[in-house]
């Protein structure tokens, strides 16, 4: 199964410029899929939605404005790190979210704990050498038996 990290974060989803509310959002990041992270979105009276996108893409972004296409993030003021600004798109539809940095920047700094950022590779190597032992094992005890 492997290790997960998890957190759950306030965020506003900011509907139009004078609409907003607040909203809980699931963070998740699982060794299993070391390279991305997953946050699930809690909006009143619709299912959860959940986005996954690369755990480096948020990193980055609380720092400075990256990603195209689906996934945006940036920070909302230039040279603050006080709020982030998520920015999801669905062809023409999109949906914005402002976060506080300090809850983002504490999941991250858990999940570089459990897998630092750049060694995910190994971790990926390591799963794969562990799946091809283990079925070596198995086809060994099957011919034996």
């Amino acid at each position: 199964m492997g290790e997960s990290v998890q957190a759950e974060v306030m965020m506003s989803f900011l509907v139009s410029e004078e609409l907003a509310f607040r909203i809980p959002v699931e963070l998740r990041y699982e060794t299993c899929d070391p390279y991305a992270v997953r946050l699930t979105f809690h909006l009143p009276g619709d299912a959860p939605v959940t986005w996954a996108f690369g755990r480096e893409l948020l990193i980055d972004g609380v720092g400075r404005p990256c990603g195209d296409g689906d996934v945006r993030i940036a920070p909302a003021e230039a040279d603050t790190l006080g709020e982030v600004l998520i920015r999801l798109q669905v062809g023409v539809d999109q949906a914005l979210f402002r976060s506080s940095a300090a809850p983002l920047i504490a999941f991250l700094d858990r999940t570089d704990k459990l897998v630092p950022l750049g060694q995910e590779g190994a971790l990926a190597d390591f799963d794969a050498h562990l799946e091809e032992a283990l079925d070596r094992i198995l086809a060994e005890e099957q011919s034996a038996g």
